[in-house]
């Protein structure tokens, strides 16, 4: 499986494309929907559906505009569904004026462990704390992790937000520390690349 990484948006976040041989992948499309489109159209590939790790605008804003373009399912936590649900306003707090959103459709809610889209096979880990719905992404073979704003090179995801929790968060980073071999290559939301042991030496 190839991994292509995009910084896109006012707050550089990471947007992933993951492919195999013609089919593709979107974690976390941030707001940029004409270029992620292009890029699609560019490499000849096949959109089969789109992940959010969290719901926060600047990782899922430009969903509904993806979809207008190519009619495919969006994955997400069904407990950051009331973020889905004020993008805008959230997006406005944040960068101080009101975008215009397309809402996303076709939302499919993680209802277990594994996930099956076409090619792509998965691991939903499910990581709140940073948001009640946050969830991580992990890839057997790659030895991938995509954690969003869970875990990031040497820092950790915001918790001073009315819905974070910061026990929860810590709980959550634990977890993917026990879980993961070391070796696994962290794909975070913002930022560098880092690994499993290189953030259980700075966390733990």
């Amino acid at each position: 499986m190839q991994i292509i990484s995009y910084s896109l948006g006012e707050l550089q976040t990471n947007c992933y494309l993951l492919i195999q041989e013609n089919e593709c992948l979107l974690i976390d499309p941030a707001d940029d929907a004409s270029f992620i489109l292009e890029e699609i159209q560019r490499r000849n590939l096949t959109l089969e559906g789109i992940l959010a790790t969290h719901g926060h605008f600047d990782h899922v804003m430009s969903v509904g505009e993806i979809q207008s373009s190519i009619n495919v399912p969006f994955y997400i936590h069904k407990k950051d569904e009331f973020l889905i649900k004020r993008l805008g306003q959230t997006a406005k707090h944040f960068l101080g004026y009101e975008p215009v959103v397309i809402p996303p459709k076709n939302i499919k809610y993680f209802s277990g462990k594994t996930l099956h889209v076409k090619r792509f096979t998965l691991h939903v880990i499910e990581t709140p704390g940073h948001t009640p719905g946050g969830c991580c992404f992990y890839f057997d073979l790659e030895q991938a992790v995509f954690t969003g704003d869970t875990v990031f090179k040497n820092a950790v995801g915001r918790t001073d937000l009315s819905y974070s929790n910061s026990q929860d968060l810590n709980t959550s980073i634990y977890r993917l520390i026990e879980l993961l071999p070391e070796e696994t290559i962290v794909y975070p939301g913002h930022g560098d690349r880092t690994t499993i042991m290189d953030e259980k030496v700075n966390l733990v």
